[in-house]
């Protein structure tokens, strides 16, 4: 009877990404984070919406708040697959936060290309709160890129003690990002007035 061996993390090192180097892996990192905080910045406040609009729009920030959610789930099953020494349950749904992540970036796109950003109208109590949380959530935002990208290269090159502190930091400020998504949907579901018709 032959025993099978327990999955490590390393079995998911790949080893084109250790000899690309750290210092070259940063750079790309440094240089993909910067391109995509620019595009949406651009996206998001230069950019004229393309004024088009349907059902299919319409029910984007909905998606985009559910891709937050299960961002949220996964990102919270791997830490405790993680904690239970479980690496492959771990890896398979640190994937699926990032593709969800993923997905919520496209889907993103999509949304402020054709209808543009959305205002918060409401006032009272609730405004300094929406934009605190708003405020936040972008902020973070801008960090986390270069964080959960690291936290990948460092993992599937092998540096397992270096992914590990920085994860460390990546788990909590992904975690914000994706609850913050979906407050951020909640918020403007709830005290936003209807658009006059």
């Amino acid at each position: 009877m032959t025993q099978t061996r327990a999955t490590t993390l390393v079995d998911y090192e790949i080893p084109a990404l250790r000899q690309l180097g750290a210092g070259k892996a940063m750079a790309v990192i440094g240089t993909v984070s910067a391109a995509v905080v620019a595009f949406l910045f651009w996206l998001i406040y230069f950019k004229p919406r393309a004024g088009h609009t349907s059902q299919i729009i319409a029910a984007l920030p909905a998606a985009n708040a559910t891709l937050n959610a299960l961002s949220t789930i996964f990102l919270l099953s791997g830490y405790l697959a993680v904690r239970r020494r479980n690496f492959r349950r771990h890896v398979t749904f640190m994937l699926a936060a990032v593709g969800s992540s993923a997905l919520f970036f496209v889907s993103y796109v999509v949304y402020h290309n054709f209808h543009g950003d959305t205002k918060f109208t409401a006032g009272g109590a609730i405004r300094p709160i929406y934009f605190l949380v708003l405020i936040s959530h972008i902020v973070l935002s801008v960090v986390v890129v270069p964080m959960i990208l690291t936290s990948l290269y460092l993992s599937f090159s092998g540096r397992m003690a270096t992914h590990k502190r920085v994860s460390r930091w990546t788990l909590p400020i992904w975690l914000y990002v994706s609850v913050t998504g979906v407050l951020i949907f909640v918020l403007l579901k709830l005290f936003n007035a209807p658009p006059a018709v």
